[in-house]
């Protein structure tokens, strides 16, 4: 009896934390993201707030990852636009829902000097993702548009990553919880006989 109130109050303890733990809110979240189209492979990861606004937007506050092997080297500040896409602003904005982005889209640029721009484009015939890509040389304004530049039909998603906590609590948890259930079980085994 003893035994099984030390586990219990092990238990209790352990539990108590763990789940207390995750009542926190985090400071940022973590998100797989990507999108493809002809010519065209971008996947990374995102980190945003994480509370999303009235909207259901989480601001994007930091990227990695890389577009067509070139490694993405940093995120265009909200409210700027992209070299050679002026002057349409990013908002750096992702969704759960769909559409997942903004008609202003996020930005970002490459090692190589390139920079990209995938956003949500309402104003199609059918309505869709669209990635402007802009190479050097840079010329402001989105009318000049070189033969290195380019605005074309992506597919996009993007999705949070569970925090590793998450999962290992329940992990752990579940583990305690079939540690006690066998204890009983066997303790009431040797009662019996």
């Amino acid at each position: 009896m003893k035994n099984l109130t030390l586990l219990s109050v092990t238990v209790l303890t352990v539990t108590s934390a763990l789940v207390f733990g995750q009542i926190q809110p985090a400071s940022a979240l973590t998100w797989k993201w990507n999108y493809s189209g002809t010519g065209i492979e971008a996947r990374g990861t995102f980190i945003t707030n994480d509370t999303p606004d009235n909207l259901g937007f989480y601001l994007i506050t930091g990227i990695t990852g890389k577009r067509n092997g070139e490694i993405i080297t940093g995120l265009q500040a909200t409210g700027t636009p992209i070299p050679g896409n002026e002057p349409f602003n990013v908002d750096n904005l992702i969704s759960l829902n769909g559409p997942q982005l903004t008609g202003d889209g996020f930005g970002y640029s490459t090692a190589q000097g390139n920079y990209a721009s995938p956003f949500f484009a309402s104003f199609l015939p059918t309505p869709g993702y669209l990635e402007v890509f802009s190479a050097p040389p840079l010329i402001p304004g989105f009318e000049n548009l070189g033969p290195e530049d380019s605005e074309l039909p992506v597919s996009f998603s993007a999705a949070i990553v569970p925090e590793p906590s998450s999962t290992l609590s329940l992990v752990t948890l579940g583990t305690f919880g079939v540690a006690l259930t066998l204890k009983r079980k066997m303790k009431g085994s040797l009662v019996k006989k």
